[in-house]
């Protein structure tokens, strides 16, 4: 078969600028605001081009508010990337409640911190990031506008002809991961109602782009000629640029109680159909391993793209743009997705 993929990103920086170009839409919203932007969790694989997007979108407004990184930085060079890009950075451990109170007012937060690799025999620790520190940042910025990172694991899996969980779906969380995400919600939830405090909790599933995905999953298998388990057969995806974008925007719709946003791609996409594109772009005959299982994790985000448009990323697109990066050895963040997990364990 001959490889027929599309050219890609050249570099990762090229990639990193275009996972941090605000649109149009976003920066008419932030020329509103009076304040700058704090990301809580900052250092993880949104975080970084989230902040940047946000930075963009201020400047393009014409707004010198701050946009704030707060994260433990374990990798410094993503510190130095941060701030060389005119983000201010904070380094700090959440868990850390003297650090937490201290940390300067804004009247605008995105919560990404979190924990899900590794909850398996670390439950404690996937709780005290998921339910315990919540409470903690719920308390601190109890008078601003918080848009929180969910997960759509607090959905139970729904049969694939359903069209996916809605926003008013009753949750159903498999595994100590999701339930620990539903605390993670329900703390949120609480103070919101307390205290009036404005809040979104933004119930993702799956952020792609070239370096970690459900896709780039799929590809590295795909490549390496290896089977792609297509028992969970069926998944949502959403180009990371477009799911910073919803992230940022979702603050507008914040409420008390907590509005509920749904975030991911319009389609329902087949493990095993995304493979064989991949495998048809890489010159490669797809392989496969179990059965599609009548039910999945799924996401319907019509609420998502009513509010705020449809992905500027097509799937197509997206499906050449990691074929040609995984194709030519394109570098990754070595963090599968776990996606195939059916019983919850992380």
């Amino acid at each position: 078969m001959r490889n027929t993929v599309t050219p890609s990103f050249s570099s990762v920086e090229e990639l990193e600028a275009a996972l941090s170009e605000p649109s149009e839409a976003l920066v008419e919203e932030v020329a509103a605001w009076d304040d700058g932007l704090m990301v809580l969790g900052a250092g993880g694989k949104m975080g970084p081009t989230l902040c940047r997007m946000a930075r963009n979108a201020l400047r393009k407004a014409g707004k010198n508010y701050d946009v704030v990184a707060v994260s433990r930085f374990s990798d410094p060079r993503e510190k130095e990337k941060l701030e060389a890009a005119g983000v201010r950075t904070i380094s700090a451990d959440l868990l850390d409640p003297e650090r937490v109170r201290a940390l300067p007012d804004c009247k605008n937060v995105i919560f990404a911190a979190g924990r899900k690799f590794g909850s398996t025999g670390g439950e404690s620790i996937t709780w005290a990031m998921n339910a315990y520190l919540p409470g903690l940042v719920a308390s601190r910025f109890a008078s601003s506008r918080i848009a929180v990172f969910s997960s759509g694991n607090v959905y139970p899996f729904v049969p694939v002809g359903s069209g996916g969980c809605s926003e008013s779906d009753p949750v159903g969380p498999v595994g100590e991961y999701a339930q620990s995400v539903l605390g993670r919600e329900r703390i949120f939830e609480y103070f919101s109602r307390t205290h009036g405090t404005k809040v979104t909790l933004i119930r993702l599933n799956y952020a792609v782009e070239l370096r970690y995905g459900v896709l780039v999953d799929i590809a590295q298998k795909v490549a390496a000629e290896e089977p792609v388990d297509v028992t969970m057969g069926y998944v949502n995806v959403v180009w990371q640029r477009d799911a910073n974008e919803y992230a940022i925007r979702a603050l507008g719709i914040a409420s008390s109680p907590p509005a509920i946003l749904n975030v991911t791609g319009p389609e329902i996409v087949s493990v095993r159909r995304a493979a064989e594109a991949i495998a048809a772009r890489l010159g490669k005959q797809a392989r496969f391993t179990g059965q599609e299982a009548p039910t999945a994790l799924l996401n319907n985000a019509a609420r998502c793209h009513g509010l705020f448009g449809y992905p500027r990323m097509p799937l197509d697109r997206m499906i050449d743009l990691v074929a040609a990066w995984i194709g030519r050895g394109g570098v990754t963040h070595g963090k599968p997705t776990h996606f195939e997990t059916r019983d919850g364990k992380f």
